[in-house]
């Protein structure tokens, strides 16, 4: 099995076989960008969610590893402020899956399954992935990345989140430690939920490139990090959005680097 999850690790991590389009959000009402396969009917669609003053930019690999991998990904650039409004940016990863559903992507050749839609993020983004989960009846799957509590609380919201949950804690975040953030969200969690610390990891390790920010915020871009958080969200997403079966191994079994916390995982997410 581990030596399976291992072979799973190293496809998923790698470029899917989908040729990928970049796009801007804004020119159909809603800074920010957005990645998706050249073509394809009733595909699935993930919303991301930006980390606190981080631009969208910061995440281009990942959502265009995803796309590679056959979803439409949407990444709002709004609230990157020192005084973002959660609730607003919740509000924003909702309307970007509104958009994926219902604008016809590319030139007219790509939709989404309005019943194949999750959100995702990194840090703040994170948080209010939750916060749009417990509002939107719709979303199917929720994934994050060194996820900080938000106000309202992601926390309390989580109970009222029944989908599958995947959070991935940075070993050396000292800005959202796990016994802080991700595993009270998971132990609330409302249905199956997984918790995995990655190694080395500090808050900005899933950040891509330089940013100003990392004069304020701890840690720096991680390539291991991101290798492994763009394999995990790849099956995470497959299994729980599109039935793909590819990274099953994946979500059941410890990888190097990302080791699953049982104590504060629960039910299993390649089954649901």
């Amino acid at each position: 099995m581990a030596h399976n999850a291992k072979k799973a690790l190293q496809e998923l991590a790698r470029r899917g076989p989908h040729d990928v389009l970049h796009g801007d959000l804004a020119l159909v009402g809603l800074p920010g960008v957005v990645c998706a396969p050249r073509s394809g009917r009733g595909l699935a669609a993930v919303a991301f969610g930006h980390g606190w003053l981080q631009p969208a930019r910061r995440y281009t690999g990942l959502l265009r590893h995803l796309a590679s991998w056959g979803f439409v990904v949407a990444a709002p650039t709004t609230h990157t402020g020192p005084f973002a409004s959660h609730r607003m940016f919740a509000a924003d990863l909702r309307t970007a899956l509104d958009i994926c559903v219902n604008v016809r992507l590319g030139e007219g050749g790509i939709s989404v399954d309005e019943r194949r839609l999750g959100v995702a993020g990194h840090g703040m983004g994170g948080g209010c992935a939750v916060l749009a989960a417990a509002e939107d009846s719709r979303i199917r799957a929720v994934a994050g990345l060194s996820t900080t509590e938000t106000t309202p609380s992601a926390i309390a919201a989580a109970g009222r989140v029944s989908v599958p949950g995947m959070q991935l804690a940075g070993e050396r975040d000292l800005m959202a430690s796990a016994r802080s953030n991700a595993e009270p969200i998971n132990r609330a969690w409302g249905g199956p939920a997984q918790l995995r610390t990655v190694r080395k990891a500090g808050h900005l390790a899933f950040a891509e490139g330089r940013h100003w920010s990392e004069l304020l915020l701890q840690g720096r871009s991680h390539y291991g990090s991101q290798r492994l958080s763009r394999a995990l969200l790849t099956a995470f997403f497959l299994r729980t959005l599109t039935g793909d079966r590819r990274g099953s191994e994946l979500l059941t079994n410890d990888v190097s680097g990302a080791a699953i916390d049982g104590e504060h995982s629960k039910g299993p997410l390649a089954a649901a």
